[in-house]
């Protein structure tokens, strides 16, 4: 492990118990204090870097309070600009941001974006209240808007803070009222997400010693048989899995240890957003309560759901969330394939300017395309056991698919992407391009297509319903 992930390492095994401490705090107290602790680990880990989130959040401030009306779009605007700002900074003779600084800048501007949004729908909801004289029926609204010192407490607050999940501002309120922290669940939850974390670490340095990234770049690599270079993949892949797994599921532990996104069962959380529907205690029942909110991954379903867009859902669920709330519903474009696309690309440019990310991300629409088209030309035509062998093999392409598009991700380069997909042939990208054609020739071509689209968007709508917007119905 680099000393980065070692720190990583700590900041995640400390927050867990620090977490627990944070249940017995009133609401300031615990406001202060989270704010403090994040702040400390930012300074420490970015030093004068820190000045970038700050100049980000100051930003966002000014635009909240100067233009509500508009904050969705000017937040937006403004945070990914300042995102290629700080991804160019040496162009402008400024020291280069940690890997810490990244980090927190990512989650930063997703939380930005957020909280503008939050506040535009809390101003809207108010000006109807005024003009219906009825209180606004909104799911998990802000009860009032958040000042600068609110959103500097939201940006900086410890948990999660370079590592996340993504928790919406009102999650973040909810939080700091619970009105008994103590007497939520804590170390069973914790404990349950933590228990597959050594074997998930355990996994990720045995097979990465087996399977180190660096020989894909080396002549020696691309002498080795067809067979093998395939292979590859697969176990650079199963390394990047297994290291966001634990990871993630460490985050999450750390998240459950301070109650935060602790809801009702009843209110059916989605990640990432919260809580869907209204909710009221029932004294006369024990109330179960989940962790839905802050949940990020779905390690299970990641790897053995059958369909690509299926596996997106699964992985870093708060993000998918964010971006299926922020960026989907507003693509310039009507067609799902094309919305996906679009989504993919904001996605690719949060992430970096690398061109393997683009590269990767951007195949994603065309796996989509390929496996709708054989859906609907093939399986619809099957009968269950036809269908069920259809899904099996469907599900070993995802995975092959899913293990492709990696290597540009870790790959970073344009050179270094490319040149290992010529290794394999570019097979699976050939294999999407020929469903893709097949599908069409056996199902009647664009109409269909069409036609399937629209189904599948309703599809991935009733199975995940990740675009809910705050008090509003789902998109």
């Amino acid at each position: 492990m680099s000393p980065d992930e070692l720190v990583y390492l700590g900041i995640l095994a400390a927050s867990i118990p620090v977490g627990f401490l944070f249940r017995y705090l009133s609401p300031p107290v615990k406001q202060g204090a989270a704010l403090l602790l994040g702040l400390s680990i930012t300074i420490a880990t970015c030093n004068i870097h820190t000045l970038h989130s700050l100049v980000t959040v100051i930003g966002t401030w000014i635009i909240i309070k100067s233009s509500w009306q508009h904050a969705p779009a000017l937040s937006l605007s403004w945070t990914f600009l300042y995102l290629l700002f700080f991804r160019l900074v040496t162009w402008f003779g400024l020291p280069a941001p940690t890997p810490f600084a990244n980090a927190i800048q990512l989650i930063l501007t997703l939380k930005m974006v957020s909280i503008a949004n939050e506040v535009h729908s809390f101003h809207i909801e108010k000006k109807k209240e005024v003009s219906s004289f009825a209180k606004s029926p909104v799911i998990g609204g802000l009860s009032q808007e958040p000042s600068l010192f609110d959103i500097l407490s939201y940006s900086y607050c410890y948990v999660g803070v370079m590592t996340g999940p993504f928790f919406r501002y009102q999650t973040y309120g909810d939080w700091l009222r619970q009105p008994n922290p103590q007497s939520l669940p804590g170390w069973v939850p914790c404990l349950q997400r933590l228990k597959l974390v050594p074997v998930y670490g355990a996994l990720f340095l045995a097979v990465n010693s087996l399977f180190p990234l660096a020989y894909v770049r080396t002549d020696d690599f691309l002498d080795q048989n067809f067979f093998f270079r395939f292979f590859y993949m697969i176990a650079v892949f199963f390394v990047f899995r297994m290291r966001f797994y634990a990871a993630w599921c460490g985050a999450e532990a750390g998240c459950i240890s301070a109650g935060l996104g602790c809801y009702p069962e009843k209110a059916l959380s989605k990640p990432g957003g919260g809580p869907t529907v209204n909710y009221s205690p029932d004294p006369s029942t024990e109330e179960k309560y989940d962790f839905r909110t802050i949940q990020n991954i779905d390690c299970y379903n990641t790897d053995f759901c059958v369909k690509v867009r299926h596996g997106m859902r699964y992985w870093n669920m708060t993000v998918q969330w964010w971006l299926h709330h922020y960026i989907y519903p507003n693509a310039p474009f009507k067609s799902y394939t094309l919305r996906a696309g679009w989504t993919m690309f904001i996605s690719a440019y949060w992430h970096g300017l690398h061109a393997g990310y683009y590269l990767s991300f951007l195949t994603i629409p065309l796996c989509i395309a390929a496996e709708s088209a054989m859906e609907a030309s093939v399986r619809t035509k099957l009968g269950p056991h036809g269908q069920n062998i259809f899904d099996w093999v469907h599900w070993f392409l995802k995975m092959r698919a899913y293990d492709c598009m990696c290597m540009g991700f870790v790959l970073l380069k344009a050179s270094d992407t490319i040149n290992y997909w010529m290794s394999i042939y570019f097979i699976m990208h050939i294999i999407a391009v020929f469903c893709i054609i097949v599908g069409r020739a056996l199902k009647g071509g664009k109409r269909e297509g069409r036609r399937r689209e629209k189904e599948e968007k309703t599809e991935g709508e009733k199975i995940e319903n990740m675009k809910e917007k705050t008090g509003e119905k789902t998109d």
